[in-house]
């Protein structure tokens, strides 16, 4: 493809924006345009992202269009479907020296039932999967929300609440469409460019741009699911019994522990606005009555409130009452070895009943099971699937996740909460991290450890993209 052209000496970079805004389908957004706050947002309110302009794609076409300009100028390219976990980016390397490339315009799904897959577009959010898998009786690895980005999250790995039974969402993946940082498309999967397609499936999204990803859907009716609400000062008992009750459960029944204030809001039925709660959300693939036996021992700690019922399961995006939009928050998480009854004792000490934080959500997710990296290789051999990508899933049996609305007057009270609650469960944290859970500037050997794959990936990185032009939030070269 023929290059910008952006030789001369005397040509400004307003110039060179120009030139690149005319030859977009898109729009190019500059410092002090009408539109400019509105176009650097991310989903996180309280990320001041100031890059050296916008690119908001309308095509892939842009996006090589993009990314050939960025080289040719000495800038880098930072994609940008929803912008959730932005913080890392802004707080690592920045953007200044950056275009700030939004893809949330290419939100084209196609599903081919007989093959059941799905193609998706950079922009596409879960919300828009969903709504095209379910006529078809099929469901997909999706996030919690319904606007969380498909190619984020897949990127970083992808837990759902069909996780235990199948595993990493990046495991299901059978080819991804990108612009590498030579502004060339490539389409890699376990036969074409093998070793990028490893990297892009859990590495993060170091390696280039992804225009559209291609991805296993599961033929799946009806599951189990709910949530079981208890008074916040049952904390404790709720959720020492819940730990124990995850050591015993089956692969088919995924579950989270939370810790849940919920702010008062008139949009809100009034059993939730303003209460605290702990709360154990559940989704098992099983019959009605087999589930009922298997949560049985949490139904006789008598919950206020009882939401599991049969669903399809495209109902799963309700279940995690997620913000339905862009909301300034600050959050932080930390995977964790084991969770012993000294454990839950101590993060309810931290973000229980009688604790001063201001956190209003703190979530323990349940792994193992198809989440184990053993596992996911023999589920990818019985299943036909790719051998897993650079996360093929995790060491560690719990995921701990925790949020707090970060607006000038709370920001202080939420990172102090936030810091407390982890230095208290620091002792049981696993060697490794989940990259989608990390709101920081991370190393690459938190992610991913010393087990050669950072090596691999670094060794990546450095031949496909040498001076950097790809800047992801969690690069593998810092």
């Amino acid at each position: 493809m023929n290059s910008l052209a952006f030789d001369t000496p005397a040509l400004s970079l307003r110039e060179a924006f120009a030139m690149l805004a005319e030859r977009l389908d898109g729009r190019l957004v500059l410092p002090g345009d009408p539109d400019w706050d509105a176009a650097r947002a991310a989903w996180n309110l309280s990320v001041d992202q100031r890059p050296a302009a916008v690119v908001v794609a309308a095509t892939a076409a842009d996006i090589a269009r993009t990314v050939r300009a960025a080289r040719e100028l000495g800038l880098a390219v930072a994609p940008q479907g929803t912008g959730h976990n932005a913080a890392p980016l802004v707080e690592g390397d920045g953007l200044s020296d950056a275009i700030l490339l939004k893809t949330h315009e290419l939100r084209a799904v196609e599903v081919r039932p007989t093959q059941r897959l799905a193609r998706v577009e950079a922009g596409a959010l879960w919300g828009d999967v969903v709504a095209a898998a379910a006529p078809h009786g099929l469901a997909a690895l999706a996030g919690s929300s319904h606007d969380v980005g498909v190619v984020g999250y897949t990127l970083g790995g992808g837990v759902s609440f069909l996780g235990r039974q199948h595993g990493l969402a990046a495991n299901h993946v059978v080819a991804v469409e990108l612009v590498t940082a030579d502004g060339e498309f490539r389409r890699v999967d376990a036969e074409h460019d093998a070793e990028l397609f490893w990297a892009v499936r859990g590495g993060g999204g170091d390696f280039g741009v992804v225009t559209a990803i291609e991805f296993r859907l599961f033929e799946i009716e009806q599951v189990v699911a709910g949530t079981l609400f208890f008074p916040i000062e049952r904390s404790d008992e709720v959720l020492q019994a819940w730990s124990e009750w995850t050591r015993s459960v089956p692969d088919s029944v995924t579950s989270v522990g939370r810790v849940l204030r919920v702010p008062p809001m008139p949009e809100l039925p009034p059993f939730l606005s303003g209460r605290s709660f702990v709360v154990v959300e559940a989704v098992v693939l099983e019959s009605p009555e087999r589930a009922d036996a298997l949560l049985a021992p949490l139904r006789a700690l008598h919950p206020e409130i009882d939401t599991v019922h049969p669903q399809a399961p495209a109902e799963l995006l309700q279940l995690h009452m997620d913000p339905p939009g862009p909301t300034p928050g600050l959050g932080g998480g930390m995977m964790l070895a084991d969770l012993p009854a000294e454990g839950v004792r101590a993060l309810v000490d931290a973000v229980g009943p009688d604790a001063d934080t201001a956190l209003l959500s703190v979530e323990i997710r349940h792994l193992g099971g198809a989440f184990e990296p053993a596992a996911a290789v023999d589920l990818a051999a019985e299943s036909g699937l790719p051998e897993p990508g650079a996360i093929a899933g995790f060491e560690g049996r719990y995921l701990v996740y925790a949020v707090g609305i970060a607006v000038p007057e709370t920001a202080e009270a939420v990172v102090a909460s936030l810091g407390r609650l982890l230095s208290r469960i620091e002792p049981w944290r696993a060697t490794t991290e989940y990259l989608n859970f990390v709101e920081r500037p991370t190393t690459g050997e938190q992610v991913f450890g010393d087990d050669g794959r950072l090596a691999r990936l670094r060794a990546l990185k450095n031949a496909v993209d040498p001076t950097g032009v790809i800047r992801s939030n969690h690069p593998v070269r810092r």
